[in-house]
């Protein structure tokens, strides 16, 4: 049975699917209409803006879910080493293990990258800036925090795309133990 629509929100997630699968240039409002079961009406109904507010309300929606879900417990977390391997677990989720593309990373590298410098640029200094608070908290030197997290999120998009274009999601998983396994030991008090 197919979902109703009768609210903006219902509407963001599908977006975001195509715009996963087609990139922003290739979601033409045909396609969007087709995958969302809208016609062109009710789509300038919800998004008067257009396809560029229908990215944006896309980007907000990643932005809040990893707000949620990463970026607060990372800052926030009574136990940051808990809410560092908690953050595996959510990226390994969000990304379907490896099957589902970082869209703010597919923007990041597409020609409509400035068109969403500001949400593209708070995506990834956001989480970096909240996994070296955790990895701060945790025991390690602000320098080698930062470091840390840079390399971490470098890791987890370099997986993302190395297993899309191997089409090999064990890469994914692969890269997320090995950074899992990497924060643990950067985070573990000194053995006596």
């Amino acid at each position: 049975m197919a979902k109703t629509i009768a609210e903006r929100a219902d509407v963001v997630p599908l977006l975001g699917e195509v715009f996963r699968e087609y990139g922003f240039d290739g979601a033409s409002l045909a396609v969007i209409g087709e995958r969302t079961g809208l016609g062109k009406g009710s789509l300038y109904h919800f998004f008067p803006g257009g396809k560029e507010e229908m990215a944006a309300a896309v980007l907000q929606e990643i932005e809040a879910w990893f707000e949620a879900e990463v970026y607060r417990p990372l800052r926030e977390a009574p136990d940051p080493r808990a809410a560092i391997d908690g953050m595996i677990g959510a990226v390994d989720d969000y990304f379907r293990s490896g099957q589902r593309i970082c869209l703010v990373g597919a923007f990041a590298l597409d020609n409509v990258r400035d068109r969403f410098a500001t949400a593209v640029k708070g995506y990834f200094a956001e989480w970096r800036a909240a996994l070296a608070s955790a990895l701060e908290r945790a025991g390690s030197a602000p320098d080698i925090a930062r470091v840390l997290s840079e390399e971490t999120v470098i890791a987890i998009q370099g997986a993302l795309v190395l297993s899309r274009a191997l089409d090999d999601t064990t890469v994914f998983s692969r890269s997320l133990e090995t950074t899992r396994k990497r924060l643990a030991e950067a985070t573990n008090p000194a053995a006596p």
